[in-house]
């Protein structure tokens, strides 16, 4: 394999040095993914074709001393401490034999270097798999490996996750590998307890640390490594960045670092993670070619949607989840850790018990999705917003009402205004948020919430005070008439704002008192509901509305109502304010049809009445 490429070279990087068979096992599954001739999912499809192109680049360099030590480091020391084989066999004790996959990409993050430096090419990576691919025991041994091989630095590695727990896993995986050295390696440091899970070694001509922490700001700021292993990153929430940031900041005292986000997806479905993946995802496909990325290796598995968000087969049909062409296609460690039989038996239990689905799509299919008590299908709303692309000024100019709405409930928390209307059969909804700005730095670190960034995209207006100013809100609904927006009416209740609902008459608003009761809420909800489940729904890109949507928990009721709350309950952090302000915004435009209805059928009911009686006389 490795001659017959050699032989057809005629330009790139030199690699008539390689006689690895590791590069071999790697090269041959990039170009049998690459040539379909092996099922698998568009990402990893094109993370072949990626890697296929790089060995035809003039400007670095492929050296093989490093991935073929890493390898056969892993392979002739490394045991598995749990599990079983397909046929049922105890892994415990067993040597690690990579899969091809893993050989991939071992050889991708150790092969390709700097042009005529000694400075590995990727300092950071990606690998995204489904449940049961041996993602946690290849990241811990990859940590390991790389320690001992970085030792003349003094290597630094820390696994990251969100609780102590969580990287136990890992951390108990290195230990137990670990442990038999004391033999071999005198000044070797094991501490597993309360306060420290850390191994430290000593080889004479370097040394090797390695820590498991949580995942904790205040024990983040002072980190100072060369690898990051940060485990499950799916359940960072979209503020997470500010945390990978940091660190990434840990490791500038080092030239070649490697930071490994490793995760399956969740239930977070604007998190850190998922939205890393669209961008990485269009790092890929080609349609981002900043050279910010090149040091970036991207290992995606996962079921290829359509753009309306169903599952595909590899011929790009729709298909359903128990789907056996879909299931090869995201599951790169199938026949070895996880038989296809056992994933059609999880399919089929998902598709007969509605409540085991979301985990079937998150774990099996790696997909992403709302929390399960959520309401709405995020997607939806994301697809129906995506056929349109209006601005604000285009809106302005349309010969249409609008309809506000304001949800003022806690002014010392997220506040929101909305306008609604209807263009050729098209629901807008523009919806703005305010925060004051005393509580944004903590309420963004607390719960997740990406309030700075969503004053930056200009969906939100900070209060320069402790509580939101009413002013701010009136002066959101004067700018939008300002715009050219012409506002018909505004409703609220009165009872959360009395202060503001004069301000709004004295700024010549006609202003509506709209109580907050289910019953009058549900025509909103449904129509919303409606219109965005026949992709004619368009909230102008705004992710801080979609944040809110994704926090509505709906309780049906009698006659087709509906009442609805955050998914956190009262006091908890989730918020759901700028879909209740479109709601109310919604109502009153549904109101004034109605009213307008009724004013033409009286006009038509007396007209024929005249016309009657015309023709009588």
């Amino acid at each position: 394999m490795l001659k017959s490429y050699q032989d057809r070279r005629s330009d790139g990087m030199n690699l008539v040095h390689i006689d690895s068979r590791n590069f071999d096992a790697a090269f041959r599954y990039a170009k049998d993914i690459a040539n379909k001739k092996v099922l698998a999912n568009e990402d990893r499809v094109l993370a072949c074709k990626r890697f296929l192109n790089d060995l035809e680049r003039d400007d670095l360099d492929f050296r093989q001393d490093e991935f073929d030590f890493v390898i056969d480091l892993i392979e002739g020391t490394v045991h598995h401490v749990q599990g079983e084989d397909k046929n049922g066999v105890s892994y415990k004790g067993k040597p690690m034999l990579l899969t091809d996959w893993q050989k991939f990409v071992t050889v991708n993050l150790f092969g390709f270097y700097r042009k005529g430096t000694n400075i590995r090419r990727f300092n950071e990576a990606l690998i995204f798999l489904p449940r049961k691919q041996g993602k946690t025991s290849f990241s811990a041994a990859l940590a390991e490996a790389k320690s001992i091989l970085d030792r003349m630095s003094g290597a630094k590695t820390y696994i990251v996750a969100n609780s102590v727990k969580q990287t136990m896993e890992s951390f108990g995986f290195l230990r137990d590998n670990l442990e038999p050295l004391r033999r071999d390696v005198k000044k070797l440091r094991i501490r597993d307890n309360n306060q420290e899970h850390s191994i430290g070694i000593d080889f004479g001509d370097g040394s090797a640390e390695i820590y498991a922490i949580a995942n904790q700001e205040d024990k983040l700021d002072s980190l100072n490594c060369n690898c990051l292993i940060l485990d499950e990153l799916h359940s960072w929430k979209r503020a997470g960045s500010k945390k990978y940031t940091l660190m990434k900041n840990a490791m500038k005292a080092y030239r070649n670092k490697l930071l490994i986000g490793i995760s399956t997806a969740g239930d977070i479905p604007d998190g850190f993670l998922a939205n890393r993946i669209q961008t990485l995802h269009k790092v890929l496909n080609g349609t981002i070619t900043d050279k910010a990325y090149d040091s970036y290796f991207v290992f995606i598995c996962k079921a290829d949607q359509n753009a309306d968000g169903d599952i595909i087969n590899a011929s790009g049909e729709v298909t359903s989840i128990d789907d056996p062409e879909v299931l090869q296609m995201c599951t790169p460690s199938i026949g070895v850790t996880v038989t296809l039989e056992d994933l059609l038996d999880d399919a089929a239990q998902a598709m007969n018990e509605p409540q085991l689905r979301m985990e079937y799509l998150n774990k099996t299919l790696n997909i992403f999705t709302s929390e399960l008590r959520a309401y709405f299908d995020i997607n939806e709303f994301i697809n129906s917003d995506a056929e349109y692309n209006w601005t604000l000024e285009e809106l302005a100019k349309l010969p249409i009402n609008w309809y506000g709405g304001a949800d003022l409930s806690k002014m010392h928390d997220l506040t929101a205004g909305a306008l609604y209307g209807n263009y050729k059969g098209v629901d807008i909804c523009i919806t703005h948020a305010f925060f004051p700005v005393v509580a944004a730095r903590l309420k963004a670190e607390e719960d997740g919430i990406p309030l700075f960034w969503w004053k930056d995209e200009e969906w939100l207006t900070m209060s320069n005070t402790e509580t939101v100013l009413y002013d701010d809100i009136v002066n959101w609904f004067v700018a939008m008439r300002n715009r050219g927006f012409k506002i018909k009416i505004v409703g609220f209740d009165k009872k959360f704002g009395r202060e503001f609902f004069m301000k709004m008459k004295s700024a010549h608003f006609k202003i509506v008192d709209q109580p907050q009761l289910y019953y009058v809420k549900s025509e909103g909800f449904r129509r919303i509901e409606f219109m965005t489940k026949n992709k004619r729904f368009y909230y102008l890109h705004n992710a801080a509305y979609e944040y809110c949507v994704q926090n509505v928990r709906a309780i049906e009721k009698t006659d087709d109502m509906i009442q609805y709350e955050k998914l956190d309950g009262d006091g908890g952090f989730k918020r759901i304010d700028l879909f209740d302000a479109s709601v109310f915004s919604c109502c009153q435009m549904l109101k004034d049809i109605e009213k307008q209805e009724k004013t033409k059928g009286w006009f038509e009911h007396g007209k024929k009445e005249e016309e009657n009686e015309t023709g009588q006389s």
